[in-house]
């Protein structure tokens, strides 16, 4: 089952469970409205077309948006939203080693976990099969150790 399959109380239970302090549904105006201007940094991971003015108005003055996720079109980008927050927004395909190891180090100091589906490497046609399917809940891990065995 894939993660936005899943009703969404169910997501704010998992979220919490892993370390959240509080989750915002983006689809609830009311919520939206409560954290206007509140956040120093948001991690955009979304793959599909979004309006991203939504997220930018979350940001506190000098708060930063990074997009990770890919949209398969532009994005509509107003840049008072930037401008008038003194806000940035960057982009970011993966960390080097040393943002690898901050990014361990503050889940680590802030009990900030993931849950995972670890397979050997023998089954990577079958978990691409099941990720085609979206039947992920969440991210699939390669056991390393498995590749010793093939």
């Amino acid at each position: 089952m894939s993660w936005f399959s899943l009703p969404h109380r169910a997501r704010v239970e998992d979220a919490l469970r892993l370390g959240a302090d509080e989750v915002v549904n983006s689809k609830n105006e009311d919520e939206m409205q409560k954290h206007l201007n509140s956040f120093h940094f948001i991690l955009d991971t979304v793959s599909a077309k979004h309006d991203i003015n939504a997220y930018l108005l979350l940001l506190r003055r000098d708060g930063n948006l990074t997009q990770v996720g890919v949209p398969p079109e532009p994005l509509l980008l107003p840049v008072s939203s930037l401008i008038f927050g003194r806000r940035s927004l960057s982009g970011s395909l993966i960390g080097g080693i040393k943002e690898t190891q901050e990014m361990l180090d503050f889940c680590g100091k802030h009990n900030v976990t993931a849950d995972i589906e670890l397979i050997p490497i023998q089954n990577i046609n079958e978990a691409y099969d099941r990720l085609v399917k979206s039947d992920v809940k969440y991210r699939f891990v390669i056991d390393m150790a498995s590749l010793k065995q093939s």
